[in-house]
């Protein structure tokens, strides 16, 4: 039972009592399906700071993204998930092409996207097109770390999932050719929950079931992502 919330810095911050599970065995098989959900900031520095207010633990710098424009800072969420903080990296030049997540025209951060682990990619990737939803192609990322670590993955596209569901609909990844994030990113806050809201309740369930993911979606006035969070604060709701 939510026990008070208040708004501290757009994020919203729940006490709840440690008892009390709303979504049960849901909950765990979606959290299960999280690799990464991705906080958005128009500038990096204002969403370390946020997050570090809001879970008591403090991101460190995951690296930039070549030709992107961006750059990240990541904490771990638990075993193999982690929270992504990314914005506009002012060491390379404007990119050609819009930055992901919509971060050109953000005025404040928020959470924005989530990615759900591959199983088995490219058999998912085409079995998702092969019912209608639009995933988008296959294709590899890769970034390097301060350390110097080349990190490479695969995905399906993000900007195809933020079309499909502004950010309710994940994209998803494969990290099986390289180290996973969460290995190396500051430990001390624990996914809990994620759950969404969207205006186009039916269509969204519809294309979340086609894809095989159980998230909840209720209605609401605009897509959001709503996660929950266990750390030393207590479990904070971010969206």
């Amino acid at each position: 039972m939510v026990r008070g919330v208040i708004t501290f810095f757009g994020l919203a911050l729940s006490l709840m009592a440690s008892d009390q599970n709303q979504q049960g065995v849901d909950a765990a098989v979606v959290v299960g399906l999280v690799d990464h959900i991705v906080y958005a900031t128009p500038d990096l520095d204002l969403g370390i700071q946020r997050i570090e207010e809001a879970l008591g633990v403090r991101a460190s710098a995951g690296g930039q993204h070549p030709g992107r424009g961006t750059r990240n800072a990541l904490i771990a969420l638990g075993p193999g998930r982690y929270l992504e903080i990314i914005g506009p990296d002012p060491e390379q030049p404007n990119p050609q092409a819009p930055r992901t997540f919509g971060i050109d025209d953000l005025k404040v951060p928020r959470l924005v996207a989530w990615a759900a682990r591959a199983s088995d990619l490219d058999r998912q990737a085409n079995e998702a097109k092969r019912q209608g939803v639009a995933v988008g192609d296959v294709a590899a990322g890769r970034r390097k770390q301060p350390d110097g670590l080349l990190l490479s993955w695969r995905y399906t596209a993000p900007q195809a999932a933020m079309a499909l569901g502004g950010g309710v609909v994940p994209f998803w990844i494969d990290w099986s050719q390289t180290p996973h994030p969460s290995g190396t990113a500051p430990a001390g806050a624990t996914l809990v929950g994620l759950r969404a809201e969207h205006p186009e309740l039916e269509r969204i369930r519809s294309v979340l079931q086609k894809m095989g993911i159980p998230l909840p979606v209720s209605a609401g006035p605009r897509p959001a992502l709503i996660a929950t969070i266990e750390s030393s604060r207590g479990r904070v709701e971010i969206r």
